[in-house]
């Protein structure tokens, strides 16, 4: 298994970080036709080449929910759907919570920002929903995104799901920047 030298140096909330591609051509076309051009047909071909890669269809059966990565209301309505639901729903449909996981609040898109900057964009950007927290207790989830560059998105979230008592959390993602280029 592969480290970056940022996880060495600081290892992320989760216990494990699965990507089917890594961020580039022709992926990075396709995602962004997926999210911005109102494209969601790419969420179930992106779910299929997701399960195909190393570890994903073991860390599905093992865990106990698939929780998506939610958006902020206002993306939400700008993009009519998120993406990372509609992954979460095509990849493990009888162990999605959508409503799980909550986004207080808009924040500005976290490209262009330093791996600082996006760190402190996220703060308190998450909580759980108050009636699901406890059903958390020990359990196994997988967080999906679409994409994970410096992985503070998915570390603020992390942060959240262990809070309210997730034993193991698993990262996945259909695409990952290159290891080391912008962390974790």
């Amino acid at each position: 298994m592969h480290h970056c030298r940022a996880c060495t140096d600081t290892p992320p909330v989760w216990s494990a970080a699965l990507a089917a591609v890594d961020y580039g051509y022709p992926w990075d076309r396709l995602i962004a036709d997926f999210k911005f051009q109102g494209n969601p047909a790419w969420g179930s071909h992106f779910a299929t080449i997701m399960r195909s890669a190393p570890w994903v269809e073991p860390a599905l059966e093992a865990a106990d929910w698939v929780i998506p990565m939610p958006l902020a209301r206002e993306r939400l309505l700008e993009r009519g759907f998120n993406q990372s639901a509609l992954l979460a729903r095509h990849l493990s449909p009888a162990k999605v919570q959508e409503d799980w996981l909550l986004r207080l609040f808009h924040t500005p898109p976290q490209s262009g920002l330093s791996r600082e900057g996006r760190q402190h964009n996220l703060q308190h950007a998450f909580a759980m929903e108050p009636h699901s927290g406890a059903r958390l207790q020990d359990e196994n989830i997988i967080l999906v995104d679409d994409v994970m560059t410096s992985g503070a998105t998915m570390a603020a979230a992390s942060v959240v799901l262990q809070r309210a008592g997730a034993r193991h959390i698993t990262a996945l993602v259909f695409a990952r920047t290159a290891r080391g280029d912008a962390g974790a």
